[in-house]
């Protein structure tokens, strides 16, 4: 086969994928179609959704949404399961999650700045079921968090968020700081603050992979401080090599979409994430 034929079924793979999704986002009738696909593609990996993505709307349509765009894992911030909720409100947010046919994965970011905000992520965590804590610790505090991790037995995924971050900026920031700690605590990188601030997303998934517990995947408009969100697929991360590193490593927690443009109405663009990578999968 040359290699025009391999680029033409490769193209004709990715359209696929990304016209089954956004059909899912536009069309009722297509729910089905992105459902297949999504099964597909979850065979090889856990696509899912960091909540923040639709952060302008409450719980129920924000289920209704991820369920709409095919995706089965969640991971919920702030505004759609507040911090200081009572264990009541907590486990009817987590009822209304199974109830949509979604999996409650984890939560987060959740930042912790004081030993009062530590012990609250994990009563919430545990309250609603979470496997992993999506989190940014002080470093002051991680010892305690050290401490946490292995009373709770719940997973933390440090959060590199780029250039403006003095803590954890990159992966390997975030690697430097909990070698030496339980190995439930990892790292959750974010592809589009690695790249921002300067790493390969790939080389560090890769590199720190024995710590990698979650992925925020996303894609950026240039390869600087100063990039900004855009459609996965449409910037300038290199999405095939890193799912690839993915599959490489062995990696199985989850890949949650956290699509930062258009939060009035995300949907389109966050449907065309989904659908490139579901079409990367299938042609990799």
């Amino acid at each position: 086969m040359d290699r025009k034929h391999n680029r033409r079924q490769f193209l004709q793979i990715l359209g696929a994928g990304t016209a089954a999704s956004i059909a899912a986002a536009t069309d009722g009738s297509a729910k089905d179609y992105a459902r297949g696909a999504s099964r597909a593609s979850d065979k090889q990996l856990k696509l899912g959704l960091a909540s923040y993505t639709l952060r302008k709307f409450d719980l129920d349509k924000t289920l209704a949404m991820t369920r709409r765009i095919g995706l089965k894992y969640i991971a919920l911030k702030s505004m759609h399961l507040p911090l200081e909720s009572s264990p009541a409100q907590i486990a009817e947010a987590a009822e209304k999650v199974k109830k949509a046919g979604l999996e409650l994965y984890g939560g987060g970011v959740i930042y912790m700045k004081d030993e009062a905000e530590v012990n609250r992520a994990f009563d919430y965590a545990k309250a609603a079921g979470m496997k992993v804590i999506i989190g940014a610790p002080v470093p002051e505090l991680l010892a305690l968090v050290n401490q946490k991790v292995q009373q709770y037995d719940i997973k933390v995924a440090i959060h590199n968020h780029g250039p403006g971050d003095k803590n954890y900026p990159t992966p390997s920031s975030v690697y430097e700081r909990i070698k030496d700690l339980d190995r439930r605590i990892g790292l959750c990188n974010d592809i589009g603050h690695t790249i921002r601030a300067g790493e390969d997303p790939a080389v560090s998934a890769e590199k720190f992979a024995d710590r990698l517990l979650d992925v925020h995947i996303k894609d950026e408009s240039v390869a600087t401080a100063k990039g900004q969100a855009v459609e996965v697929g449409r910037g300038v991360i290199d999405i095939p090599k890193f799912l690839r590193t993915l599959s490489k490593i062995n990696y199985t927690g989850v890949v949650a979409f956290e699509y930062e443009k258009d939060a009035d109405d995300p949907l389109p663009g966050l449907a065309e994430s989904v659908g490139y990578v579901r079409g990367v999968i299938a042609a990799i």
